[in-house]
């Protein structure tokens, strides 16, 4: 149990918004023995580290000081806002298929397994620490619609000391018969006792609670009507509850959900059963229309934005730029094992691709035609990012041509910038789950959810990673405006290259639970 405060000094990556980060070379964080933030100072030369500490009240001997070593940085944890836990076991098989087909043929085989309470208890914990050691700090996690096995998952995500979400799935309809709940009463039933299991965990050493009861009716077309009514029921009677399901992946499941309800949308469906609110975690929407992003934003629902699930299994590309352009909130998901790696960065990398080829796309559409400064392969809105509070102002088109530039949209049909990534796996993702007061950003009485990033060649061992060396490359004395642009470049180093080998320390709550360098006592 950590009895003092912890005091981290270096580098540091500090989301501000969808596009903005700072980047701070000799930041100081003070974390209590709680785990929540005391305080931030920004930038303090070495020179000046006991006199800001003795500012501060804190003694030498009364803290514990973690001084970053070159080539290493803090950043927010990364947050998974929907992922399939039953699923890990089938990872990278199927992908010849799409959804509907890859449900019945790889995945609820792969689910039903879990019926065997002992095959979880021998499967989960490689599941567990798999994903808590890709980086992720927070998590929704799907489980089966088993309620013993996804008891044997909560109790372990809440003795790995992650954040997270667990829910069972609720799935009585259009099912394999030998995965399907036998009727209404049961699916109800078990999700009530999965919740009061998980209520009567243990709470953090901050005093809340890390795991949190997520209701999760699958999809709309695996619930019927009354399933979804009652479920809707326990949602309006628990208003903070958390809900979690799927919407719009593919367009043969969009139009199975539209006839078997008679709707005009999907969204609708969730409407029409009071499960579309701003606790609803709603993966992938690649299909959504804009009267649906219109429904959702007033909600004030998010969306589990799964790039490399959408690839695998073609169900298309979600338009990221619109919905943020709509209001919505949008995070970044797995959706293992419909996409085929644990790892948020795999997300980072195939949301920036994603969003490059609806670029791509819209280019030969709408093209600005005037000289007014910008290109067709611009952004809209430059990555802005700074050594302190001031940051860059973003390029705005001052021209008087009618493009898209000019007009509110900022962000459909533009590449995401390396701030606008950033943030939909830390900030953004902390709003969808509506964590963002706590988690995502570095913030005095937020609570300390980080990853301790290494890009140093010595001991990292990841070839793609052209890192740390400065016997090979430094050719001149480091300045404060070349460590600046060291950190942005190791950033963009780790998101495009890194992976778990890069992660020293996974920190939720102030407390080391993983990481290259977690070795927990036996």
């Amino acid at each position: 149990m950590i009895t003092m405060c912890t005091v981290y000094y270096g580098p540091v990556i500090n989301p501000q918004s969808v596009t903005d980060y700072l980047a701070l070379p000799q930041c100081l964080i003070c974390v209590s023995p709680q785990g929540d933030i005391e305080w931030i100072v920004e930038d303090v030369e070495s020179t000046k580290l006991n006199d800001v500490l003795a500012q501060h009240d804190c003694v030498p001997s009364d803290i514990t000081l973690v001084r970053l070593h070159d080539g290493e940085f803090l950043m927010p944890g990364l947050v998974d806002t929907h992922t399939h836990a039953c699923q890990v076991p089938n990872l990278g098989v199927g992908g010849e298929m799409e959804l509907l087909q890859w449900l019945d043929n790889y995945t609820f085989p792969t689910e039903a397994r879990f019926k065997d309470v002992e095959y979880a208890k021998r499967a989960y914990p490689d599941v567990v620490r798999r994903i808590v050691n890709s980086g992720t700090t927070t998590c929704c996690y799907y489980g089966s619609l088993h309620l013993e096995a996804t008891k044997v998952l909560a109790s372990l995500v809440h003795a790995a000391g992650q954040r997270a979400f667990v829910g069972k799935c609720n799935m009585n309809w259009n099912c394999p018969p030998n995965y399907i709940e036998p009727s209404v009463k049961e699916s109800v039933d078990t999700t009530l006792a999965l919740f009061k299991y998980i209520e009567e965990l243990p709470k953090a050493a901050c005093g809340e609670p890390l795991l949190h009861p997520i209701l999760t009716p699958r999809f709309a077309i695996s619930c019927t009507e009354e399933l979804l009514t009652r479920l809707g029921e326990i949602a309006q009677k628990n208003p903070k509850l958390a809900i979690q399901t799927h919407i719009s992946e593919n367009k043969s499941e969009v139009e199975l959900a539209k006839s078997l309800f008679k709707t005009n949308s999907y969204a609708e469906v969730y409407d029409k059963f009071h499960l579309l609110r701003d606790n609803t975690v709603l993966a992938h929407g690649v299909q959504l229309t804009e009267d649906e992003m219109v429904l959702i934003a007033k909600r004030g629902s998010g969306v589990a934005h799964c790039p490399t699930s959408n690839f695998y299994l073609s169900s298309g590309m979600a338009r990221v730029g619109m919905l943020l352009d709509h209001g919505v909130k949008v995070g970044l998901g797995t959706d293992v094992s419909g996409g085929y790696s644990p790892s948020i960065l795999t997300e980072i990398q195939h949301a920036s691709i994603a969003s490059k080829m609806l670029a791509i796309q819209a280019v030969d559409n709408k093209k600005c035609k005037c000289s007014g400064g910008h290109s067709e392969s611009s952004s809209g809105e430059e990555d802005s990012h700074s050594r302190g509070r001031g940051g860059h102002k973003h390029h705005e088109c001052q021209c008087d041509c009618e493009c898209d530039e000019k007009k509110p949209g900022r962000f459909t049909n533009q590449k995401l910038s390396i701030a606008a990534l950033l943030y939909l796996a830390t900030l953004g993702g902390a709003g969808v789950c509506c964590l963002q007061d706590r988690i995502g950003s570095f913030e005095q009485k937020k609570a300390f959810d980080a990853l301790l990033v290494s890009v140093r060649e010595d001991d990292t061992g990841n070839p793609a990673v052209w890192g740390y060396n400065p016997g090979r490359d430094l050719t001149q004395g480091v300045t404060a405006q070349n460590a600046d642009k060291s950190l942005i470049e190791w950033l963009e180093r780790f998101l495009f290259c890194g992976d778990d080998r890069n992660i020293k320390k996974v920190i939720v709550q102030g407390r080391t639970i993983g990481g290259r360098d977690y070795h927990p006592a036996q």
